[in-house]
């Protein structure tokens, strides 16, 4: 299940890229295309942020540690003192 999550994640957000540049791209004259876009793309937006969302809420039930943003430190390189 988690798969097919992630694939819908990665699709919604295609979707969402596609259809937000079609709307900021289209002509005023042409209204009705870009009101259509626009709602293609929030769509494609709320079911990509959906889908993220469920995907880190089960990674985190399924006991996999979360990611941080620490590295070792040295205090000087090699060859790098100042």
């Amino acid at each position: 299940m988690s798969k097919l999550i992630a694939i819908l994640n990665v699709v919604a957000w295609a979707g969402f890229w596609a259809f937000g540049y079609l709307a900021a791209t289209t002509p005023p004259e042409e209204g009705s295309r870009m009101v259509v876009a626009l709602l293609l793309a929030a769509t494609g937006a709320a079911l990509g942020i959906w889908a993220y969302l469920w995907i880190v809420r089960h990674t985190v039930a399924a006991g996999h540690p979360r990611a941080t943003r620490s590295r070792p430190r040295f205090e000087a390189d090699a060859g790098l003192e100042t």
